[in-house]
């Protein structure tokens, strides 16, 4: 039997409203391919069409945390470090955290020496916009493990290294040359039970960085929902 709800009067199904429900909030996928020569071709595409490039030097930054602390990107000068765009109020983000799943990779690569930036580019009066205060209450509630949170309200950073949604992940080697950018796995789904079965690219760009190995993912799709500028 098919389980369905009715909305304004039509019968939808609960995967649909599933759908419904993230086109409402403003959030959506970007897929990924399943088929490897076409992945294989939006990667190349994604890498040519952005100004930040694999192997490349990242693009420095200054940022203030939620403990008004400033951070420059140069900070880090002989760390791993990985950039986290979120937004706690987001389903794509929600299941990672939900699960612990973000929390669970943030303290196993800090454990490791990474430096772990979570940023928040959401404009105030946008989905996921919150107060330094905020951020903090956050990471205690969600026992999230993140060196810092950095509240990038005018989307500076965001604009920078062109983070298009949450999560939207990057990793960047101890000589500050950019490793990986995209998905944080190969599952878009807002569904906590895919974190089980999924290929983290984040956690293996991690682990090739650390021990001079070649990472062999270097550019994904990212999916999620999208970043909430200040003029979107």
């Amino acid at each position: 039997m098919n389980n369905f709800l009715k909305f304004n009067g039509q019968k939808i199904t609960t995967t649909g409203l599933v759908a419904l429900a993230l086109i409402i909030t403003g959030c959506q996928t970007n897929p990924l391919t399943k088929d490897a020569k076409n992945t294989s071709q939006v990667s190349t595409a994604i890498a040519a069409s952005s100004p930040l490039q694999i192997d490349g030097k990242a693009p420095e930054f200054t940022g203030v945390d939620s403990n008004n602390t400033t951070h420059k990107l140069s900070d880090f000068k002989d760390k791993v470090v990985v950039l986290e765009w979120t937004n706690h109020q987001c389903p794509f983000v929600r299941k990672h955290y939900n699960s612990g799943n973000m929390q669970k990779l943030q303290k196993e690569a800090t454990s490791k020496g990474v430096v772990w930036l979570s940023i928040i580019s959401s404009a105030p009066g946008k989905q996921g916009h919150v107060t330094p205060q905020k951020a903090n209450e956050l990471i205690k509630s969600s026992s999230a493990n993140p060196t810092a949170v950095i509240i990038d309200s005018e989307g500076t950073i965001g604009r920078l290294y062109q983070a298009r949604t949450t999560p939207h992940m990057y990793v960047i080697d101890t000589d500050g040359v950019l490793k990986y950018m995209g998905a944080i796995d190969n599952k878009p789904s807002a569904n906590p039970a895919d974190v089980e079965t999924a290929s983290n690219y984040v956690q293996a760009a991690v682990d090739s960085v650390i021990t001079n190995k070649p990472v062999e993912t270097t550019v994904t799709q990212p999916y999620g929902c999208s970043v909430k500028y200040n003029n979107s």
